[in-house]
């Protein structure tokens, strides 16, 4: 849609993303509708932030009522669609968007979006460095208005909705997008990856095979003049390739003769162009640690290879980028020990990747809201990587039984249980030795005590810094 004017669209959820598609699409005339089940109070910032604005507000529910005269509901990414007025306005065949939907259809830039069950932050990150680093140099870009600029965001950071009308043809937009926005979505980014896909979300989808439907919708509306990025690694993922209509790229650890992309031999990661297979960086010069951080490294450089961005740009940006708050982030050591905040974890598949990391003896603080997902695998390899676990949270009640009835066999682990996170820091303080990991790695996620995963390691932060 190209002109808003007048246009009467409603949206869900008055947070981050709402917010940033309100403001937008009234400064564009739409006559907009802003719904929260939140009330007046808990949103005196979001509604100071749209003063002036001519958005009406609809707060503690979401009334059937919304929908009468609507042109179009936009949910923000927390909004279900199975809420009774989403699946009212579907009956009524009243369209869904969303703000990385209605981006898209604005952008005048090229763009690249990449989603996947864990790594989406981390990789788009380091994509987005990449990005810099060729476009750093605006001589090369000295026939345009101005040196063609970088904007990352999307389900990170801010939503790109609110910097598409500064956006020029030559910059590039690179984008972190959700199963929660790709299940209403109609448009494919040029640069399109999935990282891989794992049982997440169920809660939310439902089924593994809604999940991946929903993941695979980011290549659905691609051209043949664009490009995808799958992981070879996995099989789930790397069979939706007889879905990409345009340029095929493929990641993983292990070498192959098939096509362009990369992959990992004898500790050195290559990347393979036009049938020559150039070396890349040894494992040692990555500063990230794990497995999966490998694989996040291989991704983006395929992802770089597809959008064309110069070798020695992306080269110095693996090299130099350090990673991201709550992933693996190493909070402090004290008495010997090491803290790890992992809070992003908010899947069991995710703190499996985290252990996996070190080699050392774990502590491993494990809890916060299960999303109906399996844990018994995580189960199994803290039989045989973890010495202590110390549960919290909700999903404490779940785990407990499935740890206590492990099969014998394996390294013995001790177990506690505690009501809250705060607390299970200061036992994990207690049972702690030199030479030890204490590895903050949920596998749930934060909502049973905290807004988001962010304020939950920011949380475990300023407890670890409170040890003495």
């Amino acid at each position: 849609m190209k002109d808003w004017k007048d246009r009467r669209v409603v949206i869900l959820g008055a947070a981050r993303q709402g917010v940033a598609l309100a403001r937008w699409l009234a400064r564009h005339g739409a006559r907009v509708t802003l719904s929260d089940k939140r009330s007046q109070a808990e949103l005196g910032a979001a509604r100071r932030s749209l003063n002036g604005l001519p958005i009406q507000w609809v707060l503690e529910g979401h009334p059937l009522e919304l929908l009468e005269q609507a042109d179009l509901l936009c949910l923000s990414g927390g909004v279900p669609t199975t809420l009774p007025v989403v699946q009212e306005a579907m009956q009524r065949g009243i369209p869904l968007s969303n703000d990385t939907q209605i981006f898209l259809e604005a952008a005048p830039c090229r763009t690249i979006g990449i989603t996947g069950s864990a790594g989406k932050t981390t990789t788009t990150s380091l994509v987005g460095e990449m990005a810099r680093a060729a476009y750093r140099d605006g001589a090369r870009f000295a026939s345009q208005p101005r040196a063609p600029m970088v904007y990352v965001g999307g389900n990170i950071g801010d939503p790109l909705i609110n910097y598409v009308d500064e956006m020029q043809p030559g910059d590039v937009a690179i984008l972190e997008i959700s199963s929660f926005q790709l299940e209403q979505m109609t448009l494919s980014p040029n640069v399109a990856a999935i990282l891989n896909i794992t049982p997440n979300h169920l809660d939310r989808h439902g089924s593994l095979e809604a999940y991946t439907a929903a993941k695979a919708r980011i290549l659905a509306f691609q051209s043949e003049g664009d490009a995808a990025i799958l992981n070879r690694d996995q099989a789930i993922t790397w069979d939706l390739r007889r879905r990409v209509r345009g340029a095929l790229y493929a990641f993983g650890l292990q070498a192959t003769e098939e096509g362009e992309g990369t992959y990992y031999q004898d500790g050195i990661l290559y990347l393979r162009q036009g049938g020559v297979d150039v070396p890349l960086l040894r494992r040692e010069q990555i500063p990230l640690r794990g497995e999966h951080n490998v694989m996040n490294v291989l991704a983006a450089f395929s992802i770089g290879q597809a959008a064309g961005f110069p070798l020695d740009a992306m080269l110095i940006a693996a090299e130099g980028f350090r990673g991201l708050p709550h992933r693996l982030e190493l909070v402090r050591e004290v008495h010997g020990v090491r803290w790890y905040n992992d809070s992003i974890a908010t899947a069991p598949e995710r703190t499996m990747a985290a252990i996996r990391s070190f080699e050392e003896s774990i502590v491993l603080l494990l809890g916060g809201r299960d999303k109906n997902l399996p844990w018994e695998e995580l189960v199994e390899l803290i039989r045989q990587r973890v010495d202590h676990v110390i549960l919290f949270g909700e999903a404490a009640e779940k785990i407990e039984p499935l740890l206590h009835g492990a099969p014998t066999g394996g390294r013995p682990y001790t177990l506690e249980r505690t009501d809250h996170l705060r607390q299970a820091v200061f036992k994990a303080a207690e049972v702690a030795q030199a030479g030890d990991v204490v590895l903050f790695s949920p596998g749930g996620t934060s909502f049973d005590e905290f807004r988001d995963f962010e304020e939950r390691g920011e949380n475990f932060r300023l407890w670890v810094q409170q040890l003495s």
